[in-house]
């Protein structure tokens, strides 16, 4: 089967599934994917004690890190191989031990070979911990292998 024979919600959780196979960051933090879209991602990430920073909240690495995998499995989700061409973030609470962080991305703008995505962190309560907004860059390739001619 070709990928061009897939629905496009078939095809982003094609990429997601095999993207997340092979992604050694996402899987050691405790990364799940709750769900994948087309321009569009949900993971989450339990804040567990060595992610902790010297205050006693989740270090802003690993915060980041969250958004940037949901980042990623968004605008990889049409089988185009995407990279990040710049981000930032607001950290606006910290995560705390124990809770479960759900960061959730969505494409905001698709043009030529940019993506312009906004990634919202929560916890638990649906308070937001962090906004994180990221541009994307269309290279060669793709996610998923292209059946042989």
């Amino acid at each position: 089967m070709s990928t061009s024979d897939l629905s496009p919600q078939a095809l982003a959780q094609a990429c997601a599934d095999s993207m997340y196979k092979v992604d050694n960051a996402s899987q050691s933090l405790g990364m799940k994917i709750l769900s994948v879209a087309p321009g569009r991602a949900e993971l989450s990430m339990t804040v567990r004690d060595d992610m902790l920073n010297g205050h006693g909240s989740c270090h802003g690495g690993f915060i980041f890190a969250l958004a940037d995998s949901t980042f990623a499995f968004a605008c990889n989700s049409r089988n185009i191989s995407t990279v990040a061409q710049a981000v930032s973030i607001d950290y606006v609470r910290p995560g705390l031990a124990g809770e479960l962080l759900t960061a959730v991305a969505t494409e905001k703008s698709l043009a030529g070979r940019t993506g312009l995505y906004d990634v919202t962190v929560s916890n638990e309560q649906g308070e937001d911990v962090a906004y994180f907004r990221g541009k994307s860059y269309r290279i060669r390739g793709t996610v998923l292998p292209e059946p042989e001619q």
